[in-house]
């Protein structure tokens, strides 16, 4: 299908660089309750076109059968096959999977927020193809299965690069199938053979764990092994969401966005870094802003448009990432902004310079929805400007920052109160001496 179908069901021409929504709850463009496989609106998918399509391999019927995805057809007939190997089964239970899945076909097509132009046998077909794959690439990924084939020896995972690329591409928007197809095809085949294998969830978020730095990696398994999404990418949404509930504030002069980090810092501000299990559990009391560190890499940049995304087509879905991605727009406003958290390690730059950064922290903001008045971040968004609209302290933090920012500077700033009160005190007695000689 062409790209021109992202302007036909955008549902909004998104003309506005950045979006403030203070009157509404809703923060969706696409409202198709039940739909939850969306078009990337026209609006997003024009900032940044390869964070949404598929480079290597197309998943679902959005992007099937463009001629440069034929090759790897061949490899998902090939992890179809490993798959039943896998779980001691023949060939011929690809047929097995096709009429397990045919009841389904309705649920299917409900998913997706357009009317699909395939028929029965080539949906169904395409669901059994696509879920093998995704199943045996985990599986294979995991590395801890019974028949387990190490990634060096498989034909397509031999280069470095493919498996990056793999994890990016079944993390996007338009490349989804539901999850309910995946669970179906996974007890069916390793589910159904050995009560000890992972689960689902499991594979899932042992496969995307390098994309995110885990305190505590075995935790974050145990907590979500029997979670599930309405597709991979949400589920992966779900898993990195902070448990800060969204809340309503009512509005007051300091429900606003914040200003840059650099600004922030003038006004007496501190900035810490903590570790927490999702990256986007910020925190501010008493003049310290914490915010866990971000790994900013490629994988994580094409991770975050598509979160977003999603949120913003999905009616029923928290706006979460939204709310963090409109935070850290706020306080990445310049390449010295990028500096600064980088320099505190709130930023960890894996590519990229300062000016990048800025560039696409800024950029993310444009074009969604944002209810500053519900959101999970809300309460920190009123915080911190009350705290730096407080006259004293940006006084204060500005003397700091010019004269005692650096043992020079202090050791001058001391020399020259110094040299004030020797000049007053002469002074004093100057004008003591004239207005009261000495008899």
């Amino acid at each position: 299908m062409s790209d021109s179908l992202h302007s036909q069901t955008a549902g909004s021409s998104c003309s506005s660089d950045h979006v403030i929504n203070v009157g509404t709850t809703e923060g969706s463009i696409a409202a198709g309750i039940g739909f939850c496989i969306f078009r990337v609106p026209q609006c997003l998918f024009e900032s940044n076109q390869s964070a949404f399509q598929p480079n290597t391999v197309p998943i679902g019927p959005y992007h099937h059968g463009k001629p440069q995805f034929q090759k790897i057809q061949e490899h998902k007939r090939r992890f179809s096959i490993d798959l039943l190997n896998r779980a001691n089964q023949g060939r011929d239970k690809l047929r097995h999977f096709t009429e397990a899945l045919k009841p389904m076909e309705e649920k299917i097509r409900n998913c997706y927020s357009e009317a699909l132009a395939f028929d029965s046998d080539e949906l169904i077909e395409m669901m059994v193809l696509d879920g093998c794959f995704i199943i045996e690439l985990f599986c294979k990924s995991y590395g801890k299965l019974v028949g387990h084939t190490d990634l060096g020896h498989d034909p397509l995972l031999t280069q470095p690069w493919v498996l990056p690329f793999l994890m990016r591409d079944l993390a996007k928007l338009e490349n989804q199938i539901p999850w309910f197809v995946l669970k179906a095809l996974f007890d069916l085949t390793v589910g159904s053979w050995n009560e000890s294998h992972p689960s689902l969830s499991n594979l899932a978020i042992s496969f995307f764990n390098r994309t995110f730095q885990r305190p505590d990696a075995d935790a974050v398994l145990t907590k979500y092994s029997n979670w599930e999404g309405e597709h991979l990418l949400n589920f992966l949404r779900l898993t990195v969401n902070p448990d800060s509930p969204e809340t309503q504030q009512r509005p007051n002069k300091h429900l606003d966005l914040i200003q840059p980090a650099t600004e922030l810092h003038r006004a007496g501000i501190k900035f810490k870094r903590t570790h927490c299990e999702s990256f986007m559990d910020i925190k501010f009391s008493n003049g310290v802003l914490e915010i866990p560190g971000l790994r900013f890499d490629d994988i994580l940049g094409s991770l975050f448009l598509n979160f977003i995304a999603f949120e913003q087509c999905h009616r029923g879905s928290s706006k979460h990432v939204t709310a963090y991605a409109t935070f850290m727009a706020c306080l990445l406003n310049t390449p010295a902004d990028a500096e600064f958290l980088c320099d505190h390690m709130i930023i960890e730059r894996y590519f990229g310079t300062y000016k990048q950064i800025a560039h696409f922290f800024s950029n993310i903001g444009k074009h969604v929805v944002f209810d500053i008045r519900r959101n999970y971040l809300s309460q920190v968004f009123q915080d911190v400007n009350a705290y730096s609209e407080k006259n004293w302290r940006v006084r204060w933090a500005g003397f700091k920052n010019t004269y005692v920012s650096t043992q020079w500077s202090l050791i001058s700033a001391v020399a020259a109160f110094i040299l004030l009160v020797l000049v007053t005190i002469k002074s004093f007695f100057a004008v003591y001496a004239y207005y009261r000689p000495p008899s």
